[in-house]
């Protein structure tokens, strides 16, 4: 006789699995990208050639470049998903990535440090939010609590800190709240334009028959696809900045004359290309928001990194609140998203928008 089947403890041990990939992902971002905010800081604040490097959009070209080329050799190696992928949306997220930072980072000039850091502290709620209105998703209240826990702990962590000389601004202008909000909404739109590359991939390949004709495992982008088309249409944008702003023969001619420097700017590409590989197997297993909710909160830990490396960078008693909080927050967002079930009945709802 046939064994019987245990199907609540397939899916336990299913859950498991999946929570297990997520643990993978956290860490290979904090971890990558912890070590690639050393590597921009010292691009930055070290002097090569007795000069300082400035030209940031072709730091970014690189960085973006880095990260296609780095994309394109893994697809090389263990070959592509073979399923049909919708390009041109994949290239307009990697635009709106683009513009997001690039706005956000103008913004500097106008608005104070703890104003700009508050906006990019909240750029998981516009994710949110337009995955609601856009998309037509039914989060439970559960997950509505979560996203503003850890909001709410971010936010309190960085405008607990104080404001180093240099780093705060005079007035917040009109012009410079605008380019936060624009970058947000940015920042929103490409987690939208993410579910959406998810469901028009589902909806163009449809998944094949089994021998009793049924529906198997429908096909999947992989993470190295999504990776490689995102970053070489950044690329581009970062190179249209790039040459627009004059900084393309500014960043050649420092590369020639401080090995250092372009020794430098390699290692600061590849630990950020190792990142991505990370970001966008989140993106193709998890969703746009648990990537948001990871991402937000790794400044977080890379600070409180550096103050077991150097004990003069204390936190006080509110920054230590805001950590518990964002902890608190990220653990009901693995519970809720691994265990409520919620993400699949968005999926469908996505597919047949797409179709």
């Amino acid at each position: 006789p046939a064994l019987p089947r245990h199907p609540r403890k397939t899916t336990t041990m299913a859950g498991f699995a999946s929570a297990l990939k997520l643990i993978v992902c956290v860490a290979g971002i904090f971890g990558s990208f912890s070590y690639f905010a050393l590597k921009q800081e010292d691009l930055f604040k070290k002097t090569y050639a007795d000069q300082k490097f400035k030209a940031t959009f072709f730091m970014m070209v690189a960085e973006r470049a880095l990260n296609a080329f780095v994309a394109g050799f893994f697809l090389l190696v263990f070959g592509g998903s073979g399923c049909k992928i919708p390009i041109s949306w994949i290239s307009v997220s990697g635009g709106t990535q683009m513009f997001a930072m690039a706005l956000s980072n103008e913004a500097l000039k106008y608005v104070s440090y703890p104003t700009q850091v508050l906006g990019k502290s909240c750029k998981m709620v516009p994710v949110f939010l337009i995955g609601i209105f856009f998309h037509k998703k039914s989060p439970p209240f559960v997950e509505f609590l979560t996203v503003g826990v850890v909001t709410i702990g971010v936010v309190i962590f960085n405008m607990a800190a104080p404001v180093k000389p240099g780093k705060g601004g005079g007035s917040d202008s009109s012009y410079g709240l605008a380019l936060i909000v624009a970058s947000l909404v940015l920042d929103g739109l490409t987690g939208g334009i993410q579910d959406a590359v998810k469901a028009a991939v589902t909806s163009m390949n449809p998944p094949p028959k089994d021998e009793n004709g049924k529906d198997g495992k429908p096909p999947k982008m992989s993470s190295f696809e999504s990776m490689f088309y995102t970053n070489a249409a950044g690329a581009v944008v970062a190179l249209a900045f790039c040459l627009a702003s004059g900084q393309m023969q500014d960043g050649i001619d420092l590369c020639q004359k401080s090995p250092e420097f372009l020794m430098a700017l390699t290692v600061f590409g590849l630990s950020s290309a190792v990142g991505q590989c990370f970001v966008y197997y989140t993106v193709v297993e998890f969703s746009p928001l648990i990537l948001s909710t990871i991402t937000t909160t790794r400044k977080i830990f890379s600070t409180v990194y550096s103050v077991f490396r150097d004990p003069d960078n204390t936190l006080n008693e509110t920054q230590w609140m805001g950590c518990g909080l964002v902890f608190v927050g990220i653990i009901a967002e693995i519970l809720v998203k691994q265990f409520g079930g919620h993400g699949k009945k968005d999926e469908k709802k996505d597919e047949k928008k797409v179709k």
